[in-house]
Order: structure tokens, then sequence, then C-alpha cells
């Protein structure tokens, strides 16, 4: 380029409407790529019994969601203590363990709710 052109004339790939969209459209399939990498596989044990004879369902799934904070911290520090129950029936598990969850940190609004100043 020659000192005395004019800089702002010059257009880079990034910077024309074009390569902006060939950008975004590469940056969207690189992060689906990366969420799909991370998806979990399917559980084998669903709806197999537990030492007692019957799968986790709902209840033991939202206890479990509610106690979850402790049962992550147990885990770190010992190999017998899961935060989730792997022999479970299927959806009705998830969504108590969700929703028990939810429950713990505060449901869907706990997050936006703070110290009102008057």
């Amino acid at each position: 380029m020659h000192p005395t052109q004019d800089v702002t004339s010059h257009r880079t790939a990034l910077t024309s409407p074009r390569g902006r969209r060939i950008a975004l459209a590469a940056g969207l399939v690189l992060a689906a790529l990366a969420l799909a990498a991370c998806a979990p596989g399917p559980n084998p044990d669903v709806g197999t019994p537990t030492a007692d004879g019957s799968p986790a369902g709902f209840w033991l799934g939202l206890w479990q969601g509610i106690i979850v904070p402790v049962t992550f911290v147990i885990s770190l520090f010992t190999d017998t203590v899961n935060i989730y129950e792997v022999h479970n029936n299927g959806n009705w598990y998830d969504f108590g363990f969700v929703l028990g969850l939810g429950l713990f940190v505060g449901g869907p609004f706990g997050a936006s709710r703070g110290r009102r100043h008057s």
C-alpha cells in the first residue's frame, strides 16, 4: 500500500458485510458443534432397579435436587457419593431433580430479586 493512499477505502474480508455474515455463520456452526459435543449419551441404567429393588422416581429426584450443593461437596472427597442417581425412572426423576435444584436456588425469579433501597 502506498503511504498516500486512503486507508479508510481499503476493506478487509471481515469488515465487509459479506465477510461478517460468513464469520457469524462459522461462529454459529462452531458453537453448535461445541454444544453437541457436550450432550450426554443415553443412560443404560434408566428403569433398572437400585439395591432396594425400585428405580428412583420423582420424589427422590426432588430431594436429591434440593440437597445437590451438599452432595456435590461430599462427592469431591469420596467415590461412593454421586449427585445424580443413574438408576432412575427417566423423565419424572429428571423433572423432580431440576425442580428441586430450582427450589434451592430460589426458583426462576431468585436471581432477579435484590435489595430494594427506599
